[in-house]
């Protein structure tokens, strides 16, 4: 059977976003259908329908979903047992003791995902140079494991001293558990991170433990109805660390997916940097429920070490993504003083914004946008949803009126709100770090990317806008880019200059050996296989490190003294300083890579003849002055290489719509991406 389709579906809180690759004319085609949050793989199988291959024609799905995050957002994941190691009962619940916001005196902690009554002991402890200190005691480990059993914990985090050093114990830990509680699902915390840090270990494997009986269920269930409807290809799913995991690795490492619901987005807005030749971009995905802000640079999208949710620390590479609550369906609301506020509730996919006709009573964003005419009635959205501006006038009327506005006044206020949040999310990933975003172009995707992009990019001074092809969809786009990644790391702690070649070596060449047995199991030869070390250095005495390149055999003197220089420029870079201080080493990295085949981008087709014309016009709100400005009216679809736009305009597509002003100018690129001019001489003109 020829199995040469692809498709990539993104799970939303909203809506699900898919996209094809059509392997005979390499045409891409996107596609939304409803999330369904109450029965998670309905949704998936419906998208399955959109595609135009049979299920038995896809070679490859790669999927995303926010299940294990959702889980942990609404505490709904699996009752789960951490054990440590005898006197260490209390490194998760103690954490770090640390206080993140010292003057608001309104500031509680986030809830913890376990109780004291969930930790547990065992009779073992290992050095940090991974011999034995105190041997494992096994009666003690199955008195534990009984108690586990009997008390009905779905899942157990294994968390022992040290034993990234030394995994043995953690492994008996494991052979004890199957015996007398084999119904209880395990994580060990050395499988997941092999680095030192008790504190940020135990919290990646509480995390893993706490949402893996959640992932396993519904990655059974979704393989069963895939394998019912003849899915025989690869089956992948995104990582938080900007790659891909076959499903198989997810169900036993699911703490990588908590993280990788926006790393489509950044994977595609890489792919497209490279492409377009603009290696410098400031990406924001804003969807139904929430904004991812990223950035990349020289066309790579920034990993970091130590991301965490909700101050619980995951130990594993991640993408560096900042979200807040600024989606589609973000809620508008009055708080207590009686100012309007937007989000971050969201309307998400049930009921959804009140212009849905789904039931939803709510004012939203997406209501707003309606309001003042950025959006319409004329374009359902995927081509099914067809907006309802009397539901999204009854929505916001309560609260226009308890403000003595109008409503299209109000909905112009929730727009505005929104902009400055995106606003502040942009400023934390760039001027909070030392860069400017005047020296980026500005990605924008999502369902709502279009409709805020322009006004964004005027107020931060950023001159060019970029709206690549399916916008609406372009996070499952970049998820058909992703390689399988896997990231190996072993803690050594060692001035530079003290290094030992043949241990680094040895070391290295036992991560390699891991990575290409894993990547040889899942299906990838020595000629798609890349393994790149790295390592972590710091200055001596300093908590925080910097990743820096370590080819194979740079291990001689030579070789650490470029390691020296690479950190004082990347140090001086991320910190904006360097030191005198002794330089060393803390952990060795390995990235292993399985290469998948890239869908090239299709080159749109140019007008060969006639001159572009609008399609109507659309009353848009910009002031009480000028309540119903006429913005010229596209269909995306109809737009051809080269085409040229001055604004004001409205340009809808199947998945989006984007908005440009008076002042600003489109041009379509040779992709078919929307290469928007900002104005930076106009003043905002919704106001």
């Amino acid at each position: 059977m020829d199995r040469t389709s692809r498709l990539a579906i993104d799970v939303g809180g909203t809506f699900t976003d898919v996209v094809e690759l059509v392997p005979e004319t390499g045409e891409l085609r996107f596609d939304k259908v409803p999330t369904t949050p109450e029965e998670p793989t309905k949704g998936v199988m419906d998208a399955f329908q959109v595609a135009r291959a049979p299920m038995s024609d896809i070679g490859m799905f790669t999927h995303g979903t926010t299940l294990g995050l959702n889980a942990l957002l609404t505490r709904t994941g699996a009752r789960t047992a951490v054990i440590g190691t005898k006197g260490f009962r209390d490194v998760y619940l103690l954490g770090r003791t640390d206080r993140r916001t010292n003057y608001d005196i309104t500031y509680r902690k986030p809830p913890a995902l376990l109780e004291r009554y969930d930790t547990f002991e065992v009779t073992e402890r290992s050095r940090f140079d991974g011999t034995v200190h105190t041997p494992f005691d096994d009666d003690d480990a199955r008195r534990v494991a009984a108690v586990i059993g009997e008390r009905g914990y779905r899942s157990v985090a294994v968390a022992f001293l040290h034993s990234y050093a030394n995994p043995a114990h953690e492994l008996r830990m494991r052979e004890v558990l199957a015996e007398v509680a084999p119904e209880v699902a395990v994580t060990l915390s050395h499988e997941l991170s092999r680095e030192y840090r008790e504190y940020e270990r135990t919290s990646t494997a509480v995390l893993d433990a706490y949402v893996k009986p959640i992932v396993r269920r519904y990655l059974a269930t979704l393989e069963q109805e895939l394998t019912l409807g003849g899915f025989g290809g690869r089956f992948l799913m995104t990582r938080s660390g900007g790659g891909a995991m076959t499903a198989s690795s997810a169900r036993e490492q699911p703490v990588s997916l908590i993280l990788s619901g926006p790393a489509g987005g950044v994977i595609g807005a890489a792919a497209l940097s490279k492409i377009l030749d603009r290696p410098n971009l400031i990406t924001i995905d804003m969807g139904g429920t929430s904004l991812d802000a990223s950035l990349i640079l020289d066309s790579e999208p920034v990993l970091y070490q130590g991301a965490e949710f909700e101050q619980m620390p995951i130990n594993t590479p991640s993408l560096y993504i900042h979200t807040i609550g600024a989606g589609g369906g973000s809620i508008a609301w009055l708080d207590e003083a009686g100012a309007l506020q937007v989000g971050p509730q969201s309307a998400g996919a049930a009921p959804g914004p009140a212009c849905y006709g789904r039931g939803g009573t709510i004012p939203t964003f997406t209501d707003a946008a309606l309001a003042l005419g950025y959006l319409g009635s004329g374009n359902p959205l995927g081509g099914k949803l067809t907006l309802d501006a009397d539901l999204a006038d009854k929505a916001l009327e309560p609260i226009a009126a308890e403000l003595g506005m109008t409503v299209k006044a109000l909905a112009q206020g929730i727009v505005r709100i929104s902009n400055t949040k995106i606003m502040g999310a942009v400023r934390a990933i760039t001027v909070e770090l030392g860069r400017d975003p005047k020296d980026f172009a500005l990605l924008s995707f999502g369902g709502g990317g279009g409709l805020v992009a322009v006004e964004v990019a005027r107020e931060l001074g950023i001159p060019t806008v970029i709206v690549p092809p399916g916008q609406g969809a372009f996070s499952a786009f970049g998820m058909l880019m992703a390689d399988v990644q896997h990231d190996f790391a072993r803690t050594a702690v060692a001035s530079l200059d003290g290094l030992d070649p043949a241990a680094v070596d040895a070391a290295y060449g036992e991560m390699e050996q891991q990575a290409q047995a894993q990547l040889a199991a899942e299906g990838f030869g020595d000629d798609s296989v890349s393994l790149v070390r790295s390592l972590d250095v710091r200055y001596a005495g300093q908590e925080h490190s910097v990743t820096v390149a370590f080819p194979a055999g740079e291990a001689s003197a030579t070789g650490l003294a470029a390691v020296a220089e690479a950190f004082a420029r990347l140090h001086e870079r991320q910190y904006g300083h360097t030191m005198d201080d002794p330089v060393e080493v803390t952990t060795l990295r390995l990235r292993a890579t399985g290469s998948v085949d890239k869908p090239a981008l299709p080159p749109a087709a140019r007008r060969e003849s006639g001159t572009l014309e609008a399609e109507g016009t659309r009353p848009v709100y910009l002031s009480a002055d000028l309540p119903a400005v006429g913005y010229a009216l596209y269909t995306r679809e109809s737009l051809l290489a080269g085409d040229v736009i001055e604004g004001p305009a409205v340009i809808a597509e199947h998945t989006a719509t984007s908005v440009i002003h008076a002042g600003d100018r489109l041009e379509v690129g040779p992709y078919g991406e929307m290469v928007i001019s900002v104005n930076p001489a106009t003043k905002e003109v919704t106001r």
